[in-house]
């Protein structure tokens, strides 16, 4: 589709968003559309930072892989080494390898498997989910799904799980981790944790459907290892090119499972083209949808970023 029709498409949807397309470095297609803040009439601009939900699980990936590298984990690590009595009911043979490919079948806070609608209200008290360990509680009491490596099964809990284990592993505190260990060495200065309940000025509110009523509520109150950075469609440019000019893009990116209902293949954090080499980045939940592609032989990067629950997937259809 020709990229002038994005006009069309945001008009027809009331796209409220960013959209960029980078080929080999060159910024082809960059434009903004819709509304940063309703209630003042902020608009959106190209430089605007956004929550990307899940998105955020291929930056806690990078980070354990990291961690890998040195030595201080291991894809065969247990997690039940590190979570001593925490968590009683994940199985001692889940490793950081099942939780990094969700297929640990360790139960999930957050059941995408069952009946969920992206604004509903699933985490009880928001405000008190500043730090990895205090997600504890919530994580803890989910009887396993399935046993360690017996099929693939989409787990957010999984990844916090991860981020706990990283801290410990560690002994940093996970979000100066991804600081440090991603987002610094790809020098993605727009990409950081930006609490809910004081976003700057340059960030977006995410908009529940049907309203005008923010996200506050929906979400922890600061990101974790599951998902929910703000960044930038520059900054994603950035990430890619750092990801396949370093050390990880190969473990990271090399195919681990088909997952044939979603018509595509899965590495470690990231989603993969169920035919070719292109690599996916994706977030869905309340006031906040994402989609960042990448092909590495081209060096073609799509971006789509909205802060409304639907509003990424018709452009990101359209472009993709």
């Amino acid at each position: 589709m020709p990229l002038g029709d994005m006009d069309k498409i945001a008009s027809e949807t009331g796209f409220s968003g960013v959209v960029q397309v980078d080929r080999a470095g060159q910024v082809e297609f960059a434009k903004a559309y819709g509304l940063a803040n309703r209630a003042y009439g902020v608009p959106n601009t190209v430089d605007t930072r956004f929550g990307i939900a899940s998105g955020g699980k291929g930056f806690t990936a990078l980070t354990v892989l990291s961690l890998i590298r040195e030595g201080k984990l291991a894809l065969d690590t247990t997690a039940r080494s590190l979570l001593g009595d925490d968590l009683p009911l994940i199985a001692d043979d889940v490793t950081v390898e099942h939780l990094l490919t969700h297929t640990s079948g360790i139960g999930d806070y957050l059941d995408e498997e069952g009946d969920w609608e992206a604004d509903d209200y699933v985490i009880g008290a928001a405000h008190v989910l500043t730090t990895t360990e205090a997600f504890l509680p919530l994580l803890d009491g989910h009887p396993p799904k399935f046993k360690a490596g017996e099929r693939f099964g989409y787990c957010n809990g999984g990844y916090v799980v991860l981020s706990l284990l990283a801290e410990r592993a560690s002994r940093q505190g996970y979000h100066d981790l991804v600081r440090s260990r991603v987002l610094g060495p790809a020098g993605l200065t727009r990409t950081d944790f930006l609490r809910s309940d004081e976003l700057p000025g340059d960030a977006a509110v995410g908009y529940l459907e049907g309203g005008d009523r923010s996200n506050v509520f929906h979400l922890p109150v600061l990101a974790n290892g599951d998902g929910g950075i703000h960044t930038t469609a520059g900054d994603m440019t950035k990430f890619w090119r750092a990801l396949f000019a370093g050390e990880d893009a190969e473990v990271a990116t090399k195919p681990r499972h088909h997952v044939p209902e979603e018509s595509l293949r899965y590495g470690l954090g990231f989603w993969l083209h169920e035919t070719d080499d292109t690599v996916i980045l994706a977030g869905y939940d309340a006031g906040a949808s994402f989609k960042s592609t990448h092909d590495p032989h081209t060096g073609t990067t799509t971006t789509v970023l909205s802060n409304t629950s639907p509003g990424a997937w018709p452009m990101a259809r359209a472009l993709m």
